[in-house]
């Protein structure tokens, strides 16, 4: 039985991704602005936090819980993210600070508050998407996006040899197109070949056991371009 921390809860693939733990039996906890769609849910083994990760002020709320709570954590997933499609000429400063705000400090704030409670052998995974990989196909409207996934990806890359003599271990997926709210918010009518289920299934399963095998990679996790 592991201790998982997950972000961006409230739906979509992380939203999977904590039914998915609580079925296998292990220890989650969700992080999410609306801790209501788990809650709702009555999950053994599940406690919802309501939290925002672009929020530096909510994460002494993490530390506090987990301090009180005298909780190792064997694996966060950084799920959360911010999907903007805008032409980068119509992007205010506040909203591409939105993305960096939401995908990549988020992230850093959160890691930070999570660290002091892992375990050498403990498993950080980062939610990056396509996008964001060097020499990927890239689209239109997503330059805020995009970039602070790339960002995302080298943040990840530089922990993993930081930590490599102590641990914890860090990878990233970069995720194509799955069948989520937020990519309907974002492109109307595009039937993506994967559900957040199926995915949700995917990072499980590679949380559990990846570090294993891996340390600061990047794996792409695509059948498609997006």
């Amino acid at each position: 039985m592991k201790n998982v921390i997950i972000t961006g809860t409230s739906r979509g693939i992380g939203f999977e991704m904590v039914k998915l733990f609580s079925e296998a039996g292990h220890n989650v906890l969700a992080l999410s602005r609306n801790s209501n769609p788990i809650v709702d849910l009555k999950l053994e083994n599940v406690t919802a936090l309501e939290f925002d990760i672009a929020r530096e002020s909510e994460i002494g709320k993490l530390s506090g819980f987990l301090q009180s709570e005298k909780k190792s954590v064997d694996i966060l997933i950084n799920s959360a993210g911010h999907l903007l499609k805008k032409p980068f000429f119509e992007i205010t400063s506040e909203e591409f600070k939105r993305c960096f705000d939401v995908n990549v400090f988020g992230a850093v704030s959160l890691t930070q508050a999570v660290l002091p409670f892992m375990k050498k052998n403990g498993h950080v995974v980062n939610i990056s998407s396509m996008g964001g990989v060097q020499g990927s196909v890239k689209f239109p409207g997503l330059s805020a996006y995009s970039s602070s996934k790339g960002a995302l990806i080298t943040l990840t890359e530089m922990l993993a040899e930081e930590y490599k003599e102590t641990g914890p271990s860090f990878n990233v997926l970069a995720l194509g197109s799955v069948q989520t709210e937020m990519l309907q918010e974002a492109f109307p009518g595009f039937e993506a070949p994967l559900s957040a289920k199926e995915m949700a299934k995917y990072i499980m399963d590679f949380s559990l056991s990846g570090n294993k095998f891996y340390n600061g990679k990047i794996l792409q996790v695509s059948s498609t371009t997006p």
